[in-house]
């Protein structure tokens, strides 16, 4: 445990930004797997959009890399293109 004022404070955000970062990560994974389930389906459209707005929004919040999000919605899209062909 920190003694210092200012460490505390820190870790007490820390805590915090960890908890919201969870919820969104874990948003994230719930909707890529369901895109990824719904691909080959009439519901894939939706899906998908669901998954990639997701995905932009983890990225925007600073919770993935930029360059991590494009990577997941590439992946995720070539799947959807591949079962659509």
């Amino acid at each position: 445990m920190a003694n210092i004022k200012s460490q505390i404070k820190r870790n007490r955000q820390n805590d915090k930004a960890r908890e919201r970062n969870k919820a969104v990560r874990s948003e994230l994974r719930t909707r890529t797997k369901t895109a990824e389930a719904a691909i080959g389906t009439d519901d894939q459209d939706a899906a998908v959009k669901a998954a990639i707005t997701r995905i932009d929004t983890a990225a925007q919040k600073g919770v993935i890399h930029k360059n991590a999000a494009a990577r997941s919605k590439s992946r995720l899209m070539k799947k959807a293109n591949a079962a659509q062909a």
